[in-house]
């Protein structure tokens, strides 16, 4: 039974099939049957004209923002509505927001992390290779570069590429609350305290699921 907030994506490959609604309804209808009988708000439907090859869906962008801001869940009518390629769906996970399929709601997460597997498992087929490659050149006499012994090194590395993360994340939510933001000062919001205001009172949380403050606010740099 399906419970909490909901946004739902629904693609379909062509413009034909998006002007005529072949295709739409049949996936409207699967995320009602499976929204049906639970507790639960859908806050927004996003409707996608695109091929399954290409990844760069602005409208899935905008669903995935949604999601991000209100702590929902992406509902979507099959798997394949979204993509069949490794990758993409990963990138789905890494997102940052919660997904399921109306057809199988059981398998959102486990999916993934098959897929995911598979690809590591591609991974480490591909870095086999090459370090087979590597030993048959350092047969050959070839003289092979690294920094294994620089530990400290590699250490700072590592909390480099920890703090960059931190700062994605932190530039993604920026980015996310830019649109409402603008949206709350075309409506008379002239403050930090009154734009605080209003996402609270959209159901908007801080990044730590807290309410806003004007400082919190300002903290953005919007």
């Amino acid at each position: 039974m399906a419970t909490g907030s909901f946004v739902s994506y629904l693609r379909v490959s062509t413009a034909k099939q998006g002007q005529s609604g072949l295709g739409l309804e049949a996936q409207r209808k699967a995320v009602a049957d499976y929204l049906n009988g639970g507790s639960w708000t859908l806050l927004a439907e996003y409707v996608e004209v695109e091929s399954g090859a290409n990844d760069e869906r602005p409208k899935l962008a905008e669903a995935l923002a949604r999601c991000r801001l209100h702590n929902a869940t992406l509902v979507i009518a099959k798997l394949d509505r979204l993509s069949r390629d490794v990758h993409f769906l990963t990138g789905l996970q890494k997102a940052g927001a919660k997904f399921v399929a109306a057809d199988m709601p059981e398998a959102n997460e486990m999916v993934v992390q098959i897929m995911a597997a598979v690809a590591q498992a591609e991974r480490r087929m591909i870095s086999a290779r090459t370090k087979a490659a590597l030993q048959a050149a350092k047969a050959r006499g070839v003289r092979l570069g690294g920094d294994r012994g620089n530990l400290p090194g590699v250490g700072d590395k590592g909390r480099a590429i920890s703090a960059a993360e931190r700062h994605r994340k932190a530039e993604q939510r920026t980015k996310d609350l830019a649109p409402t933001i603008a949206e709350l000062r075309a409506q008379g919001a002239t403050s930090l305290r009154q734009i605080a205001e209003g996402l609270n009172e959209r159901g908007i949380t801080t990044a730590r699921g807290g309410r806003w403050s004007a400082v919190q606010v300002q903290r953005l740099g919007l």
